[in-house]
């Protein structure tokens, strides 16, 4: 494979993950892939570069972590504020249980005349 075929290549499957990853729209990315090439060649449009990690920027003095001078300052007047005095709580209902009498087989209850 040459670079010109691997480069174009890329550019298909940079299309292809920029739609969503379709399926079934391999000749439509490919072409639009040649004509991207094509388009660089030509001098039209600049290559994209190639991805690089992300590097982290050194932290700067001002943006370090408090001394302990700062971490001990006095507290602004708004967080020194009571705390807001709380609901009394209501009373409990008390459960309420449900109870069944239980006859003996062949003796009629009390409230049951035959």
């Amino acid at each position: 494979m040459n670079n010109d075929e691997q480069r174009i290549r890329e550019l298909a499957y940079q299309i292809w993950e920029s739609e969503g990853r379709p399926a079934g729209q391999e000749q439509r990315h490919w072409q639009m892939a040649c004509k991207l090439f094509q388009s660089e060649q030509n001098g039209e449009l600049q290559p994209t570069p190639a991805k690089k990690a992300a590097t982290r920027k050194p932290r700067s003095k001002a943006a370090a972590a408090p001394t302990e001078d700062e971490t001990q300052l006095e507290k602004p007047a708004l967080l020194d504020k009571p705390a807001a005095a709380k609901k009394p709580a209501r009373p409990r209902r008390q459960a309420i249980t449900r109870t069944t009498k239980i006859t003996e087989p062949g003796k009629p209850e009390p409230d049951q005349q035959e």
